[in-house]
């Protein structure tokens, strides 16, 4: 006889639990609320261009490194074909020359994201370019053999916190050392 009220109760609380379970007091939304204007973004596209002509000596724009190890290299941009992309991205011709005159080349894109990408698209040797097929945008390295990247972006290519390229004739005045460092910083001046 106990067997009946027991198993009278379990199937009482099963019930219970369902209809509990179907009650329930939150909405269970398929994707988070937001505000009814907001729109998807289109996603960003990269516009592809042709590689710029081998610079001239007297277009190069020799620039510092903000480093604490001394640099093997002294860095020139090519102020000629310095260029921001419809799409945003900074391209310029990079030259590292070593102490003994001789030049390494690449033509590179930088972008003014939060932490700064970059893409390198050639590399220059016998006065000509050689494309890098399926080059990636990879993150800025804070090494600091690859400090000049991260000084490209944070100094003199990019707007502070905007994370928009500057007009290329701030970017040139900061390149020759004519903008101060706390115009650099997002901070305003005194």
């Amino acid at each position: 006889m106990r067997r009946l009220p027991s198993l009278a109760l379990c199937l009482l609380l099963l019930t219970s639990q369902t209809t509990l379970a179907g009650e329930n007091a939150f909405v269970n939304d398929p994707e988070p609320p937001g505000p009814s204007n907001f729109k998807e973004g289109t996603p960003w596209t990269e516009i592809q261009r042709p590689l710029p002509p081998w610079p001239k000596d007297s277009d190069l724009v020799e620039f510092q490194v903000d480093s604490p190890t001394k640099q093997p290299f002294r860095f020139y941009i090519d102020a000629a074909h310095l260029e921001i992309g419809a799409d945003e991205v900074v391209h310029y011709t990079l030259v590292a020359e070593a102490s003994n005159g001789a030049r390494n080349l690449s033509v590179e894109g930088l972008r003014c994201t939060p932490r700064g990408k970059y893409k390198i698209y050639a590399f220059g040797a016998a006065k000509r370019f050689t494309p890098i097929e399926g080059a990636d945008w990879q993150p800025l390295s804070f090494e600091p053999s690859e400090h000049y990247r991260a000084d490209l972006w944070r100094y003199h290519f990019c707007i502070p916190r905007a994370f928009k390229p500057r007009p290329k004739k701030d970017m040139l005045r900061s390149l020759r050392g004519h903008i101060a460092p706390r115009q650099n910083s997002g901070f305003l001046t005194d």
